[in-house]
C-alpha cells in the first residue's frame, strides 16, 4: 500500500505542540454561537488569557471585525484597531493575547493556505468549524512555517 501525499503540506499531524491550549466547554460554546451568527461568513477574534508554565489558558474570547471584503466566506482579516484595543485591555488586567480564533464555514477545522500566509509564530490558532453538521474545534501553532496541532483541553 502506498501512502497518499498530504494535500496540505503546511500541516503536520505526526507530532503535537508540547503545551496544550486550555479553554472551557462553556467558552467553546460561545465560539459556536458566534460562528453560527456570522455564518456563512468567517467570524474571528482573539484569545485572551495567560501563558502558564505548562499550558496556555484562555480566560475569554474577544470578537473582532472581519475586514475581509472580497472573500469573507473563506478568509478573515482582523481589524487592527480591535487587536490594539483588546491587547491594551488584556495587559491592564494582567493578561495576554495568546492567540487568534476564527471559523471555517462548511469546512474542516484545519488551517488553510491563507491561514498560513497571515499566521505568526508564538500564537495559538483556534479554528471552529461552522455550518451543517457538528461543530468542531481544533487548535494549531505555527512552528517553522508548518502548523502543528495543539492539544485543546
Amino acid at each position: 500500500m502506498t501512502s497518499r501525499p498530504d494535500i496540505r503540506p503546511w500541516i503536520r499531524t505526526d507530532r503535537a505542540w508540547p503545551r496544550p491550549l486550555l479553554a472551557s466547554p462553556t467558552l467553546l460554546h460561545v465560539l459556536e454561537e458566534w460562528a453560527a451568527h456570522w455564518y456563512p461568513l468567517e467570524a474571528c477574534g482573539l484569545l485572551v488569557g495567560r501563558r502558564e508554565e505548562a499550558a496556555d489558558r484562555v480566560v475569554r474570547f474577544e470578537r473582532t471585525q472581519n475586514r475581509e471584503q472580497e472573500r469573507g466566506w473563506d478568509r478573515y482579516t482582523l481589524a487592527p484597531e480591535d487587536w490594539v484595543r483588546i491587547e491594551v485591555q488584556a495587559r491592564e488586567e494582567g493578561l495576554d493575547v495568546v492567540g487568534v480564533w476564527h471559523s471555517h464555514p462548511d469546512h474542516a477545522a484545519l488551517p488553510s493556505e491563507s491561514d498560513l500566509a497571515f499566521a505568526w509564530e508564538g500564537y495559538s490558532y483556534l479554528i471552529t468549524r461552522a455550518g451543517a453538521g457538528a461543530s468542531a474545534h481544533r487548535a494549531w501553532r505555527l512552528d517553522g512555517g508548518i502548523f502543528v496541532e495543539q492539544e485543546l483541553r
